[in-house]
């Protein structure tokens, strides 16, 4: 074997993971007398991999990148596992880490496109970008003195994430308030990027009767918890009574987040889920604590198509363990847990390791076959897909200095919320018939 093919067998045996650090914190397998002979045929399997990255090298009409190679092989061998099973190159498990711890080093703006101009969305409360006056609709036209003519939104995002301390020179155009006639401005501000705390919880009390508290979860990340417990300890001090938990079009996130959030409602050592992989032996049971701190707020929580994995813990403990009431549509079905195990050279693997069961058993996961999966609510809402995209459009919010915070959608543009008006009608027909009780 010629010097590639040592190169590409050494890689591709660390990629399977013999030897690395999967294998060693495997248990031991049990004796077998075709253990050699699988070995041995999954290694001749391999080196069918060998070959053809070493024909590729000597052979391709163009010089090729040997690392370049070897990831797509694993990228690829990975693809056929599951959707959820993931090859992570050295930058991709970079943000994937950023992502679930829920902070970074940034300027805080919401970047998008429009009218073919990197555009402000809004800058996010308290953040560089809202204490310098960036405005939403500012043209976001150059970075540290390049040009974003041509420039991709990735690539810009790129350039204005960066370690906490260090500074940006943004350059951009504004135009007259509220998009109206008039010349557009240059204005250029040199920012320090700090670490910046994505917001994954909002809150507030609903208006009208009832004194109903309302928490919408967008992710479940590392402080989303904590955050949650904060809300509705603020919500208890305006008068809060009941409460709805709004997890509709919530992705999911860490596992950690969503045991904990259960267990703001969930006490007495109850399951909130468990997991069970391939060996009979692999069920892990993840329990709330002892107490509780709102054991008995009455709650309805809201889930829809895409509330999935976190969402779908949460809404399925609090519903098997009697302690709110499910309304909307049947959620996602992303029921199955993935490890990510980092690699030697800075890349990931996410891999299905187990999948997940509510309480009461059932799995959360999605059946290919049957196409049945996820969280029945209790109460079904009919929503169409139009009126769904115009909702979570709504929810998107802009911010500047010295404005009340503001939906990007015109209020006249405004469809109605029947979900969340029916969770209110129920939470308040509750206490009227509270007042109906028979007092003898």
């Amino acid at each position: 074997m010629n010097g590639s093919k040592h190169l590409a067998c050494a890689v591709l045996v660390a990629l399977l993971g013999f030897g690395g650090p999967a294998a060693r914190a495997a248990a031991p397998a049990p004796a077998s007398s075709s253990a050699p002979q699988s070995a041995d045929k999954t290694y001749e399997q391999l080196k069918v991999l060998v070959d053809v990255l070493d024909y590729i090298q000597e052979n391709y009409v163009d010089p090729v990148d040997a690392q370049k190679l070897i990831r797509g092989a694993a990228s690829g061998m990975v693809r056929t596992l599951d959707p959820f099973s993931q090859y992570m190159d050295p930058e991709q498990n970079k943000e994937i880490e950023t992502e679930t711890e829920g902070d970074f080093g940034g300027l805080g703006i919401r970047v998008g496109e429009k009218d073919d101009w990197l555009t402000v969305i809004t800058p996010l409360p308290g953040t560089p970008a809202y204490k310098a006056g960036i405005l939403p609709n500012d043209r976001l036209v150059g970075i540290n003195d390049q040009t974003t003519k041509d420039m991709s939104l990735d690539d810009a995002l790129k350039i204005l994430r960066g370690a906490p301390g260090t500074k940006v020179k943004l350059t951009i155009l504004r135009g007259p308030e509220d998009e109206g006639d008039g010349p557009w401005t240059s204005h250029d501000f040199t920012l320090t990027r700090e670490t910046v705390k994505i917001d994954s919880v909002e809150s507030w009390m609903l208006p009208g009767p009832g004194a109903i508290g309302y928490v919408r979860v967008i992710e479940f990340s590392k402080n989303t918890a904590q955050d949650v417990l904060s809300s509705l300890n603020d919500l208890k001090k305006q008068g809060m009574t009941s409460l709805v938990l709004d997890l509709r079009n919530n992705p999911g996130g860490l596992l950690a987040a969503a045991v904990d959030i259960g267990s703001l409602f969930i006490g007495d050592n109850r399951l909130i889920v468990y997991t069970q992989g391939r060996k009979a032996d692999s069920r892990q049971e993840f329990r709330a604590g002892k107490t509780a701190p709102f054991p008995t707020l009455p709650i309805v929580v809201l889930i829809n198509g895409g509330s999935a994995s976190a969402s779908e813990i949460v809404s399925g403990a609090l519903q098997d363990q009697k302690r709110a009431v499910l309304m909307g549509a049947r959620s996602f079905g992303k029921g199955t847990v993935q490890s990510v195990i980092p690699l030697s050279d800075g890349s990931g693997l996410r891999l299905t390791v187990a999948r997940y069961y509510t309480p009461s058993g059932r799995s959360i996961h999605r059946d290919e076959k049957t196409k049945i999966g996820g969280i029945l609510p209790d109460i079904v809402v009919p929503v169409s897909p139009d009126i769904e995209a115009k909702l979570y459009n709504q929810w998107d919010m802009i911010y500047a200095q010295g404005k009340k915070p503001k939906s990007v959608v015109r209020k006249e543009d405004m469809v109605p919320d029947e979900t969340l008006e029916r969770a209110q009608e129920l939470l308040r027909a509750r206490d009227l018939l509270g007042v109906l009780k028979s007092k003898e």
